[in-house]
């Protein structure tokens, strides 16, 4: 059968229409409740303990805006529509972003290790390679004078082993006063003097503004084995610390439960705020989750904790949210409620 110009005409605007509302991206991004996925399979400690229940891995689903999704996103729950600037820093794109959000992923994993293991009371050796450079901000002291690669072995007569060495120093600074930072450059050493400035507008934080990075070298016994696939980003770093510890210890941390939870993690334990928790939650809910972890940020106003139990009360679930300020709070609570 011949197809009139009018119908060929029809088709194509179809076509069109097709394209712009179910392919075409907009400059949005949107994010929604992911996943729970058990940890078992993705973190092996040799010789580990099992246990009757699961530590929960907890994820976002993100993707970039198409009109028919911008339009599902507007109207459906724990949904939320970000500009793409918001999501992807300038000039980095999609791809330079999720390679960085794995290198994330693996620090996390690293200071979740190094956590799991001192509180296990096993063998554990930490390394110091030195503290890098990532980038100097711009408008600041450092600008110029610091480079991406930099590795900044003093600080006055400070040695520098760790970038926490840098700030515990820098704390007991005020604006106006002058330090000198002594670093490395292909292999040849130098010094930078820089006067400390303000780095908030209340001028409760000084320094000279630099975003650094450790490099440690982390070796454990028994050896652990990490398969976290292209997840990446550092809010399971509770997560993985709580699988890490229940392989390594006798008995059932989980008491047969699910656990949940989400929370980035310093090598002292502490566990810090994360964007998304209320998809967290939700996701949480859908795979029968039990016990849902949330950082309480030392009680501050619209914490996770408080943002958690807001969500979990609007879905109606019978999931237990717990605020913890540390590794320690999350294992206290397990341990009680096995008793």
């Amino acid at each position: 059968m011949r197809l009139s110009k009018k119908r060929i005409i029809g088709l194509l605007i179809i076509v069109l229409l097709v394209y712009l509302l179910g392919v075409y991206q907009l400059p949005y991004y949107i994010q929604k409740p992911g996943g729970a996925d058990a940890l078992d399979p993705i973190v092996e400690v040799d010789g580990g303990y099992p246990s009757e229940g699961d530590m929960h891995l907890v994820t976002i689903s993100g993707m970039q805006a198409t009109p028919i999704l911008y339009a599902a996103a507007s109207v459906l729950p724990h949904q939320e529509i970000l500009p793409l600037d918001q999501v992807f820093p300038e000039g980095m794109s999609q791809e330079d972003y999720m390679a960085a959000q794995l290198q994330v992923m693996e620090s996390s994993q690293e200071a979740a290790t190094v956590v799991a293991y001192e509180a296990a009371e096993k063998e554990i050796d930490i390394d110091f390679k030195g503290v890098y450079v990532v980038a100097a901000v711009e408008g600041l002291p450092a600008e110029g004078k610091l480079e991406s690669g930099d590795r900044i072995i003093g600080i006055d007569d400070t040695e520098v082993n760790e970038s926490q060495d840098l700030i515990n120093y820098i704390d007991g600074k005020e604006a106006g006063d002058t330090v000198t930072v002594v670093f490395e450059r292909n292999d040849e050493e130098h010094t930078a003097n820089m006067e400390l400035e303000p780095l908030d507008e209340e001028g409760t934080r000084v320094g000279v503004g630099i975003n650094l990075v450790t490099d440690r070298e982390v070796t454990v016994n028994p050896e652990i084995h990490f398969s976290s696939g292209s997840i990446g980003g550092p809010s399971a770093g509770l997560m993985f610390s709580l699988e890490i510890y229940d392989q390594l210890t006798e008995g059932d941390l989980t008491g047969g439960k699910q656990i949940g939870g989400t929370g980035e993690i310093d090598y002292d334990g502490n566990v810090h705020r994360i964007g998304g928790v209320d998809k967290k939650v939700v996701a949480s809910d859908k795979e029968g989750v039990d016990i849902f972890f949330a950082p309480n940020e030392n009680g501050r106003e619209d914490s996770n904790y408080q943002v958690a139990v807001e969500t979990a009360e609007s879905i109606g679930t019978d999931m237990e949210i717990v605020p913890v300020d540390t590794f320690e709070d999350a294992i206290d609570y397990l341990e009680s409620v096995n008793e």
